[in-house]
């Protein structure tokens, strides 16, 4: 799932668990995606694209059994938990911050080609959905309308509504081959799309914790 959507999941589970920090949220939502990133820059993880790139599905995401395996996203959240729930006592934010990393796992399961390995040093089986490859169009209303229910959850304002739509509209060229977009430049050059990536979570992760803290604007 894309950046903006992610970070739309902090909104569900801050709506859940209003005492975990908001900051705290962002940054576990998209734990993985982060790991990923400084993964493939150091070279132990590795994508790869087809010779032309006019969406997703020729983006291919060959190696990430270190940050995108099921064993991997589960360690993690315990992890978190155990750090807050039982480091800092908070229990109900330690919940709230395992669930979010689990959150990035499932909804990558949904979108992706089978990409996503049990555990590293497991090659097969690989899971995934493959919703970008099989129904594009279908990956892009899906992720619209989760982006929106999260916001309407939350009941955040119209700021923060816009931002969402605006994203997503942002990455439809990446699931379109019918819509032309930048994504084009990116056939070849791998570490262009981690950077993209990269700067996709920065971005989505700042505009929603600070257009989340206006709230109860609609009924």
């Amino acid at each position: 799932m894309f950046a903006i959507n992610h970070a739309a999941t902090a909104l569900l589970i801050k709506r859940k668990f209003p005492a975990a920090p908001m900051i705290w949220l962002l940054i576990c939502v998209q734990l993985m995606e982060i790991l990923w990133v400084l993964l493939n820059y150091v070279g132990l993880e590795r994508t790869t694209t087809e010779p032309t790139v006019k969406s997703v599905s020729d983006i291919h995401l060959i190696f990430m059994p270190y940050s995108h395996s099921i064993a991997s996203a589960l360690g993690l959240a315990v992890l978190a938990w155990l750090a807050v729930a039982k480091g800092l006592r908070k229990a109900d934010a330690g919940l709230a911050l395992g669930a979010g990393v689990v959150s990035h796992l499932i909804l990558d399961l949904i979108t992706h080609a089978p990409d996503i390995a049990l555990a590293p040093g497991m090659g097969h089986p690989k899971l995934g959905l493959g919703l970008y490859g099989a129904a594009p169009t279908a990956a892009f209303v899906v992720e619209a309308v989760y982006g929106v229910f999260c916001w309407w959850i939350y009941r955040g304002g119209r700021s923060l509504l816009a931002a969402i739509l605006i994203f997503n509209l942002g990455n439809l060229s990446m699931l379109s081959r019918a819509v032309p977009g930048p994504e084009q430049f990116l056939a070849g050059r791998p570490m262009w799309i981690v950077t993209v990536i990269a700067f996709q979570i920065a971005v989505t992760l700042t505009l929603v914790g600070v257009l989340s803290r206006r709230r109860y604007t609609h009924d």
